[in-house]
């Protein structure tokens, strides 16, 4: 009852008081405490046994030990990849794109290029009669290394692989399109050829030059269908040269002129030395390696041109790969002067008889100086300010152009008549040279 309960609460209070003075029970009463106020089975487990404790700290130690040393391995690994990329050098980097395809991502900043080379609608020539896009294909390249400028028909660039075999510095390509529907095949080319093969990739800039009233288009790879199909680089030129028409570059079926000195200003446009050649013509093993050691030994041929011999074979014969086999050749006829018989004095100032009886050298180097003489049409390497060709000569004649070794009843029928017309150009621009430096001692 009630009455009872002061004096039984005064002895709860009493042990009570007695309780919480105990250690022992004033640490359960807090332990309950706690296990109330920490709702969820958040409470305080019991302190594990010291074995156990020891048990997980070593099994802690050992777990990060073993990702120490997984992290070890990776690293090293990656170190080894570096090592071993940089040892193996740019041969073994092209041997392995031609077994792997380039990334989704490098034929994306292909076509990207492409794209934005396209896009700007290209820009009309001094005459206004060809439309040129610069830039289809860009590449880094040293100011001071020889570029190799050279141009073609759509139907011609199947020559490129031979010159991207033989010469291993930076090559510049103006392709000539004459009709909307090789500009549009100059694209799909220019796509296949840069996503399949990693030398045009890393040493080829291309340049487009096409009729005025055409633009070229963005290229889809699903048109031409056979060339979306391609999976390598040799497939392309193989496609290539079952669709092309090689040798036609002033045959050309349309009342458009092939451009030859336009294309040439555009490919060499920005170098500072540069060998001008056209596409049917192959260097000499080793000559870019030559003429970049010889160069950079000396500063002093800037503004001298470094002649390079020019001779013709006979297509059935192998090129040869240095003097001595080019000599033998020569000894027995299956290899002449370049343009001898055609056009004899368009090269005799070379002094090819001169040449072939130099001894051989380790080194290249100058060999002897000659005068130039009309009319003269030297290949040469030039540094510095180098004039432009007249781009008023177009088709053939008279302006330095390569036709390999043919017979006369395998040239173009309008040969003769674009011979004359250039023939007439060439006298005016003769005169015009002597009449803006009428003070030079030498005159054509």
């Amino acid at each position: 009852g009630r009455a009872g309960a002061p004096e039984a609460g005064a002895g709860g209070r009493a042990r009570l008081r007695e309780g919480l003075g105990s250690p022992r029970l004033a640490s359960a009463a807090l332990g309950s405490l706690r296990r109330r106020l920490r709702p969820g089975g958040l409470c305080c487990a019991p302190r594990a046994p010291r074995a156990m404790q020891m048990s997980y700290a070593i099994r802690c130690a050992f777990y990060q030990l073993l990702l120490a040393a997984l992290m070890l391995v990776a690293m090293l690994q990656l170190l080894y990849l570096s090592l071993l990329s940089g040892l193996h050098g740019q041969e073994e980097q092209d041997q392995y794109f031609e077994f792997f395809p380039p990334s989704p991502r490098s034929v994306d900043q292909v076509k990207a290029q492409l794209r934005t080379a396209l896009a700007s609608g290209g820009v009309l020539d001094a005459s206004g009669d060809y439309r040129v896009y610069r830039g289809l294909l860009k590449t880094t390249m040293d100011p001071n290394d020889v570029i190799l400028a050279t141009h073609a028909s759509v139907d011609n660039l199947l020559h490129l692989s031979g010159l991207l075999e033989r010469w291993e510095g930076p090559l510049s390509v103006s392709v000539f399109a004459a009709t909307k529907e090789e500009a549009q095949l100059a694209t799909v080319l220019t796509y296949a050829l840069s996503s399949h093969c990693p030398d045009m990739r890393a040493r080829v800039a291309m340049h487009l030059v096409c009729p005025s009233r055409y633009e070229a288009a963005v290229p889809d790879p699903r048109e031409p269908g056979e060339f979306a199909l391609l999976r390598s680089c040799q497939e392309v030129f193989d496609k290539l040269a079952r669709v092309a028409q090689p040798g036609i570059n002033y045959a050309l079926g349309t009342n458009v002129s092939y451009p030859n000195n336009l294309l040439r200003n555009l490919a060499r446009e920005g170098a500072n030395y540069a060998l001008v050649i056209d596409v049917d013509m192959v260097p000499s093993e080793g000559l870019w390696r030559g003429l970049r050691e010889m160069l950079d030994q000396s500063k002093q041929w800037a503004g001298t041109a470094l002649v390079v011999p020019a001779f013709e074979i006979r297509r059935a014969r192998r090129m040869p790969t240095n003097k001595n086999e080019l000599l033998q050749l020569y000894q027995v006829g299956e290899v002449r002067p370049f343009y001898y018989g055609l056009c004899t004095p368009c090269q005799a100032p070379t002094n090819y008889s001169r040449w072939v009886n130099l001894p051989e050298e380790t080194l290249l180097r100058p060999a002897y100086v000659v005068p130039w003489q009309d009319p003269w049409e030297p290949f040469y390497v030039a540094g510095g300010k180098v004039p432009n060709f007249d781009e008023r000569f177009r088709q053939y004649g008279f302006n330095r152009i390569s036709q390999g070794f043919k017979e006369a009843l395998k040239f173009h029928p309008q040969k003769e008549a674009e011979n004359q017309h250039n023939k007439i150009l060439y006298r005016q621009f003769k005169q015009e040279l002597k009449a803006k430096y009428p003070d030079s001692p030498r005159h054509c």
